[in-house]
């Protein structure tokens, strides 16, 4: 997977922002590493962000639990606005003289 540029912390709050929408499929990836137990989060770490976690155990963890905390979000909150932006730009494109 390409790693995309990323924050230790993604953005909080209750709307959803462009750095989310560049990381979707890092979000998707970390809900599908945390149910396979035999893919550690360290792994999912390492191949998502590129962090060695022997050598930045702290930095690792806490990339890794503030961008699984987002992802949760996501699927709790942020699909809903998702979905609307997804309906808007539809939309958009449907509208007469978007030929």
């Amino acid at each position: 997977m390409t790693i995309e540029p990323f924050e230790d912390v993604p953005p909080g709050g209750d709307l959803l922002t462009a750095y989310d929408l560049a990381h979707l499929a890092a979000y998707i990836h970390l809900l599908d590493a945390e149910k396979a137990p035999e893919n550690p989060w360290q792994q999912a770490v390492a191949s998502l962000f590129g962090i060695d976690a022997a050598r930045d155990p702290g930095r690792a963890r806490q990339v890794y639990e503030s961008h699984l905390a987002r992802a949760r979000w996501m699927t709790e909150v942020g699909y809903r606005q998702l979905a609307q932006l997804e309906l808007k730009q539809q939309q958009r494109r449907d509208s007469p003289g978007n030929d």
